[in-house]
């Protein structure tokens, strides 16, 4: 028992810094450390001149390296005492380490603990003058209370271990759901896009062969058309050969000739026929041709409309917007859900407010954004718009665009001239024209669009992205882009209902025709600090609602 200890502080003794193992063929070096050999040689072989001791760092040279033989042969025989220990039977060094926990006084057994003293006592100890009169009770009986808190605590920790395994489990086979319910999206993803691949390819293999078909039939019309003309000039300079022999005979000849043709009733010496001729395209061709043209427009709106919701669906996210009627300038009326707004001609708000436009008719959203895809509509109605302006603005639309004239799918639709709304005027029009040209404004459109909340709003202004604001402008005559230094056409007619696409990271404001999803323009621009939905509107009888 007792040699336990001073076998351990010998151990300590014996090893070697460097491997902390017991030291082999032992050497010493000038500061008198002890090493391995082979460890103090392979420090000398990777160190730097000069070397160090890894205990003290007091330099060492090499050539004074010398052999320890009496610690090895202490080396070996602390080697063998351990060996011999842990040969001992189980049962006898447990009972070493029972025996080592003897009061330090009396090398007696403990068995009681003082609670005045918080003290752990021998049996000598509780009888002793110190410890005679204190309260002690049973080492096993003091110990109750504090390995019940610790059974309770372990109990507590079991429970959590339990619910986060649980937990765990649970989350897990959430974790397994989802991504089997995403790899059936991905399956149902190349599934979808497939089918509407082979549709597509399918449409362009049908109008590819009908192309092909009229092309096959114009060619052969064509090679007919040639073959048949060479045949009648070929006659024809037979006959103009003929001819202009005739011309060269004598006169006498001819009027021989002339004679004997006169008298006998033969036909004349100058025969006439008709010569062939025939139009270079049929027909049919041509109706032919009108139907494809009709048939690559609706391919064209067909495929521009799902471009423009696809995009919508997938990227956007829809947001309602709701209008700041304390932005609004003091001619617009905003409704109590704040969803939509009218230009009433008289001054409502008799309360300014530092965030209103004036004297521009204009007003923001009550929520900004600094980050996001996001999309809205507004719905543009006028009591004299009817349903019927609009089929009649798609129907010019198309009859001026040619077979060839389709553009890419995201691109501008054709610019057409010449077109104005149906719409009548009466004397509320007129009135309403004087008074928006007395007050300097254009007569009768709104915009729509996006403006920073930073804009100026004092003042007649330039609804321009250099200045903050970037709009579309709507009116009877069509759509314009408000652009510097003048706005530009884009329609040459007005949707009902326009869409509005802002991609803010992307730096990007797209409109569209929200019925159709046909594109319509976008602006391109790096937008910094907060950017609102901005409205204006100066016509009378007419309504701006935002939507949803």
């Amino acid at each position: 028992m007792a040699a336990a200890s001073p076998l351990r502080n010998l151990e300590d003794g014996v090893l070697c810094s460097i491997c902390l193992d017991y030291l082999r063929d032992p050497v010493t070096i000038d500061c008198g450390h002890v090493f391995c050999y082979h460890c103090i040689i392979k420090v000398c072989e990777s160190a730097r001149q000069p070397l160090h001791c890894s205990l003290c760092k007091t330099a060492f040279k090499k050539e004074n390296i010398r052999h320890v033989w009496q610690m090895a042969s202490l080396v070996e025989n602390i080697w063998r005492m351990k060996v011999d220990e842990e040969r001992q039977p189980r049962e006898e060094r447990q009972l070493e380490q029972r025996a080592e926990k003897l009061c330090g006084q009396h090398l007696e057994k403990l068995h009681y603990y003082c609670k005045d003293d918080q003290q752990i006592l021998c049996v000598m100890c509780r009888e002793s003058r110190e410890h005679r009169h204190h309260a002690a009770v049973l080492l096993e009986k003091a110990a109750q209370p504090h390995r019940g808190k610790i059974l309770n605590h372990l109990k507590v920790l079991k429970r959590d271990r339990d619910r986060i395994q649980n937990f765990q489990s649970m989350g897990e086979d959430e974790i397994q759901a989802l991504l089997a319910k995403f790899q059936n999206h991905k399956q149902d993803i190349a599934s979808v896009f497939e089918q509407g691949h082979q549709f597509l390819r399918e449409r362009e293999q049908y109008l590819l062969e009908w192309l092909d078909g009229m092309e096959q039939e114009l060619t052969e019309g064509r090679n007919s058309r040639v073959t048949k003309g060479s045949e009648e000039v070929i006659r024809l300079g037979t006959l103009i050969s003929e001819l202009e022999n005739k011309a060269r005979q004598p006169a006498l000849e001819l009027l021989w000739i002339r004679f004997c043709c006169t008298t006998k009733g033969t036909p004349s010496v100058y025969p006439r026929k008709k010569f062939w001729i025939e139009k270079p395209v049929s027909p049919a061709i041509k109706k032919r041709a009108e139907e494809f043209s009709n048939k690559l427009l609706s391919l064209e709106k067909g495929l521009r409309g799902f471009h423009g919701k696809l995009m919508r669906d997938l990227e956007y996210k829809t947001s309602e917007i709701i209008l700041n009627s304390q932005t609004a300038n003091g001619y617009l009326s905003v409704s109590p859900d704040g969803k939509s707004m009218i230009f009433t001609g008289l001054w409502m708000n008799k309360h300014q407010h530092g965030q209103q436009f004036d004297p521009e008719p204009g007003v923001l959203g009550s929520k900004g954004f600094t980050w996001g895809k996001v999309y809205w509509e507004v719905k543009v109605d006028r009591l004299w718009w009817g349903a019927e302006e609009e089929e009649e603005a798609v129907k010019y639309r198309a009859e001026t665009r040619g077979v060839f004239g389709s553009s890419y799918l995201g691109g501008f639709v054709g610019v057409t001239d010449g077109y104005r709304s149906p719409g009548y005027r009466d004397e509320n029009e007129e009135l309403e024209e004087e008074w928006s040209q007395e007050n300097g404004i254009w007569p009768k459109f709104c915009l729509v669009g996006v403006a920073r909340e930073s804009v100026v709003r004092r003042g007649f202004l330039n609804f321009t992205p250099e200045e903050g604001f970037w709009t579309l402008q709507l009116s009877s005559a069509g759509v314009y882009a408000g652009t510097s230094p003048e706005p530009f056409q884009i329609l040459s007619y007005c949707p009902r209902q326009i869409g509005i696409a802002l991609d803010y990271d992307g730096g990007k404001v797209a409109f569209t025709n929200a019925r159709t999803q046909e594109f319509i323009y976008e602006f391109s621009s790096s937008f910094s600090g907060r950017v609102f939905p901005f409205l204006w509107l100066n016509c009378m009888r007419s309504r701006l609602t935002l939507r949803p």
